[in-house]
C-alpha cells in the first residue's frame, strides 16, 4: 500500500490529473486481480496434492494358469506396465496349481526386484509354483477355502522328481521366505516329499505367511488402503493385440509344435531332392519359435545367431565338405542348444555371486532331445506315406535318374575294355568322347597329352574312374 500512496502522490502532478486518476483505478484492480487469482491457483495445487495423496492406485495382474514361459512375460510385462502406469501397489491376483520351476523362478527374481509393493492374492489355489511365487510377494492376502503350498517338485507325469531337484527348490523356498521376513523351514516344508505342507488362510495367518482373509480383489485393495480411496486397474485392459498374439505363441505345446517344424523340415528337405515346402515349413517354424520369445524378451540374439550358424555348418557338411564330420556335429550341437536356451531366462543361468547354474536347462534340452527325435521318425514317416500319393509331387521331385535315360555316374567295369581299339567320337583335345566296337559312348583322355580328331582309330592303355586313356 505504500507503493500505491506513493504512485498515487506521483501521478497527482501530472498535468492530466483526470486520466492519471483513471489509470491509478485500473492499477489498482489489476494488482488485486493478480492477488485473487494467485490464490486459486495455490489453493487449487493444495487441493490436487492433496487428493493425490489420498488416493491409492492398484494395479491388477490376473495369473490364472500354468506357470510356463508365457506367464512369465504377463507377469514380467505386468510389473513394466505398472511402473508406466505409476501404481502405487502391484495385486497379483494367483489361481494356479504350479507348472515348470524356471518360469516360476524367473517370475520370483522379477518380483523381488521390482522396486514396489507387490501383493498377492490368492484366489483359491496357490500350489507348487503358486506358493513360490505367493512367497516372494511382500504380502500374501487368501480367500476363503482357498490354500497354499505343496512345491514338492514333480515330472510330466506327476512323479515325485529326484532329490536333486528337491533340494535346489528347497533351497530357492528358503531363500524366498527369509527375504520377505517369513519363517524358512515352513516354506522349506513345502517342498518335503514325505509330508509336504499346505496352509489354509486361517493356518497361514497362524503362521505369518498370511496377512488376513479377502473374499474379492477390491477387499485386498480397501484393506492395504485404509482410509485413502483406491482405484484398481486391470492389466488386461492395457493389453494390446500384439501382447495377445505373443501371449498365444508362448504356449508350450504350440512351442513344441514350431520345434518339431523346425527340426523335420529341415530333415526332410536333406533327403529329399531340390527345394520346396520342407524348408518352408522349417523357416515358418524358426519364425514362430523365435519372435514370440525374443518380442517379449525371452530370447536373446545371441540364441538367434548360434541357431543361424549351426544350420550353415550343417548345410556346409551336406553340400560343401565330403563325408559327415565335425563341421555337421558342431551344427547339430549348435541348433539343439539355441533351440534349449530359448526356452530358458538368461536371468537364471547366472546367480547374483556371479556363479553359472545350468539346472533351468536340464529340462528344455530334454524337451529339444525328445522333440527332435519325434519330429525326425515323424517326418520319416509323412514322407513314406505321402510318396504314395499325388501330394508328393507338389511338395519334392519324385523323378529317379536312371542310366538307361543318360544320368550315370562312375561307370565301373571298364577293364575289360584295356586293349582294344576305339573311334574318336569327339574331337580330344586332349579329352573327349569315344565309341567303341558295340556303339557305346564313354569319357576319355589322351595319356600322355596330344591332339585327336573326330573319326581317328586309338587304343585303350588304361581306364580310371570311369574313364578311358588312350594313346
Amino acid at each position: 500500500y505504500q507503493f500505491v500512496f506513493s504512485l498515487s502522490t506521483k501521478v497527482a502532478k501530472v498535468r492530466n490529473f483526470s486520466y492519471n486518476s483513471l489509470y491509478l483505478r485500473c492499477y489498482i484492480k489489476s494488482f488485486h486481480m493478480k492477488r485473487y487469482l494467485l490464490a486459486l491457483i495455490g489453493l487449487a495445487t493444495c487441493v490436487s496434492a492433496y487428493c493425490t495423496d489420498s488416493l491409492s492406485v492398484f494395479y491388477r495382474i490376473r495369473l490364472d494358469q500354468d506357470i510356463d514361459p508365457s506367464a512369465q512375460r504377463l507377469v514380467v510385462l505386468g510389473l513394466e506396465k505398472a511402473t508406466e502406469a505409476e501404481a502405487d501397489y502391484v495385486l497379483l491376483d494367483i489361481n494356479t496349481y504350479g507348472g515348470a520351476v524356471n518360469a516360476a523362478d524367473s517370475i520370483r527374481t522379477a518380483i523381488l526386484r521390482y522396486d514396489r509393493p507387490v501383493i498377492a492374492y490368492v484366489n483359491m489355489q496357490a500350489a507348487s509354483a503358486g506358493a513360490l511365487i505367493s512367497i516372494a510377494c511382500d504380502s500374501i492376502y487368501m480367500k476363503t477355502g482357498s490354500s497354499i503350498g505343496a512345491a514338492t517338485v514333480v515330472n510330466q507325469t506327476g512323479e515325485v522328481a529326484p532329490d536333486k531337484y528337491q533340494s535346489f527348490m528347497r533351497g530357492m523356498m528358503r531363500a524366498t521366505a527369509k527375504a520377505n521376513g517369513r519363517d524358512p523351514e515352513i516354506a522349506e516344508s513345502m517342498v518335503d516329499t514325505a509330508n509336504v505342507l499346505s496352509l489354509t488362510p486361517d493356518e497361514a495367518i497362524e503362521v505369518g505367511y498370511c496377512e488376513g482373509i479377502a473374499e474379492e480383489v477390491s477387499d485386498v485393495a480397501r484393506i492395504v488402503a485404509g482410509d485413502n480411496e483406491f482405484i484398481i486397474k486391470d492389466m488386461e485392459d492395457d493389453m494390446t493385440w500384439l501382447d495377445r498374439l505373443i501371449q498365444f505363441l508362448l504356449n508350450p505345446l504350440l512351442q513344441s509344435i514350431f520345434m518339431m517344424m523346425i527340426i523335420g523340415g529341415i530333415f526332410v528337405e536333406i533327403r529329399t531332392p531340390g527345394i520346396g515346402l520342407p524348408l518352408l515349413t522349417a523357416v515358418v517354424g524358426a519364425l514362430l519359435y523365435f519372435a514370440p520369445g525374443y518380442l517379449g524378451h525371452l530370447v536373446s540374439y545371441w540364441e538367434i545367431l548360434l541357431f543361424v550358424v549351426g544350420i550353415i555348418l550343417i548345410a556346409m557338411e551336406i553340400f560343401v565338405l565330403p563325408g559327415f564330420g565335425v563341421c555337421g556335429i558342431t551344427g547339430i550341437i549348435a541348433v539343439v542348444v539355441s533351440l534349449a536356451f530359448a526356452m530358458v531366462d538368461n536371468a537364471e543361468l547366472f546367480h547374483w555371486d556371479g556363479t553359472l547354474n545350468l539346472e533351468p536347462v536340464l529340462m528344455p534340452l530334454g524337451i529339444v532331445i525328445i522333440s527332435s527325435a519325434v519330429a525326425i521318425f515323424g517326418s520319416v514317416w509323412l514322407v513314406k506315406k505321402l510318396y504314395e500319393t499325388r501330394s508328393f509331387d507338389h511338395i519334392a521331385l519324385r523323378q529317379s535318374l536312371t542310366g538307361e535315360e543318360g544320368f550315370v555316374g562312375v561307370v565301373s567295369g571298364l577293364e575289360s575294355l584295356v586293349g582294344q581299339e576305339v573311334t574318336v567320337f569327339t574331337d580330344m583335345r586332349p579329352s573327349g568322347k569315344v565309341r567303341t566296337a558295340d556303339g557305346r559312348i564313354f569319357e576319355a583322355s589322351m595319356k600322355f597329352g596330344g591332339y585327336a580328331v573326330k573319326g581317328q582309330t586309338l587304343n585303350v592303355v588304361s581306364t580310371e574312374q570311369g574313364r578311358l586313356y588312350c594313346e
